[in-house]
């Protein structure tokens, strides 16, 4: 009995040092910073807090074994067959002097707006966890190598510090060729810890608004949380952004829960020429913390949007539905809606001239 005891405190301690030590969890915010936050009116009692009440009950005793059951047997097509093809970037266009977009699956995407290169949540590791033997295996390709063929990158933006979103291989690939970093407050203490020089990093407060070599940048509401490790939950904040530039008004969600944030957006900053807006990875049980795929649309309407493409999806299994499910209720209900929705493949460059149509090809029923 002893032993075993012995056995379990000398793991919980190997465990407690690796979470403590290893640079992928990122680092917590200084002293300094959290005595800075105690002046937000989003931030109560050590952690950032939503714009209305939240709270992570899912179900208590029974939701939990919901979820047990859900993550053993529950679910149909939840992974494509095989990997997913990705399609050849196109670096003519991206570098050209027109504005455009590059999806490369889940939240990941390069913007080219005013001839600047712009990457928001890039993630682009092969698995979306702290550790490479668990967590959601990436659908295609490891996309690692994309970022040694990407241009010179005026500014990463990232919209919080899950796993999915902010990726530290991407980060120690992409620092010595990124200008500039946009953090919601807090995230600058992960940049650090992995080697990005502080004066390259801009933390920012929802609403908060700032100039970019010519582009109008703000930091906006969602309803979310955000945390890396064990002990740090909402320790940083969590939104969505704008990108405003001489052709192109561009809105991204950032994860969260639908809300009334949406219509302030809207009237603060819309209408936007194009939205992409996170509804990939949704459940009853966490409602309040992603959109469904028409949870989406809606939103995307009250932020007074033109041009549609969802995201959150195509990359990982993060959820208990079908992997094509959000892709193909977002279409219906854009159709219902009146909404022009994008659909561009993994890797495919779509020019942001406004002119799209209804994707010809549903590329992913493979």
């Amino acid at each position: 009995m002893l032993y075993m005891i012995a056995s379990i405190i000398v793991l919980c301690l190997i465990i407690l040092s690796y979470l403590n030590l290893h640079p992928v969890f990122g680092e917590n915010p200084s002293k300094e910073q959290k005595k800075m936050y105690e002046g937000f009116d989003n931030y109560v009692d050590g952690t950032f807090v939503n714009l209305v009440p939240t709270t992570m009950d899912m179900g208590g005793i029974s939701g939990g074994l919901s979820l047990l059951r859900d993550a053993i047997s529950g679910g149909q097509d939840r992974n494509p067959d095989d990997h997913l093809p990705v399609t050849d970037i196109n670096w003519p266009i991206i570098n050209s002097e027109e504005d455009s977009l590059t999806w490369f699956g889940h939240s990941a995407f390069l913007l080219s707006i005013d001839q600047k290169k712009i990457l928001v949540d890039p993630m682009l590791g092969p698995v979306a966890s702290p550790v490479p033997f668990a967590g959601s295996k990436r659908y295609s390709e490891d996309m690692l190598h994309i970022i040694d063929e990407m241009p010179p990158i005026d500014a990463v933006f990232i919209t919080h510090d899950h796993y999915d979103h902010l990726d530290y291989p991407s980060i120690l690939r992409l620092k010595n060729k990124v200008e500039h970093f946009f953090v919601p407050y807090g995230v600058g203490a992960h940049l650090i810890r992995w080697g990005v020089e502080e004066e390259k990093i801009s933390e920012l407060n929802w609403w908060d608004e700032t100039k970019f070599k010519g582009l109008t940048i703000a930091f906006t509401p969602s309803k979310h949380f955000s945390g890396r490790g064990l002990f740090n939950r909402n320790s940083t904040l969590w939104g969505g952004w704008v990108i405003l530039g001489n052709q192109t008004r561009f809105y991204t969600s950032g994860d969260g829960g639908y809300d009334s944030h949406f219509e302030e957006i809207g009237e603060k900053y819309g209408p936007f020429h194009i939205t992409l807006m996170e509804g990939g990875q949704y459940d009853h049980r966490w409602d309040w913390v992603h959109m469904t795929p028409e949870e989406a649309v809606q939103a995307h309407l009250d932020v007074n949007g033109e041009n549609m493409m969802l995201i959150h999806w195509g990359a990982f299994t993060l959820a208990y539905h079908g992997w094509t499910e959000p892709i193909e209720r977002a279409l219906e209900a854009a159709e219902k809606e009146d909404v022009n929705m994008l659909a561009p493949s993994i890797g495919e460059t779509v020019i942001l001239d406004g002119q799209y149509t209804k994707p010809e090809s549903l590329w992913w029923e493979m």
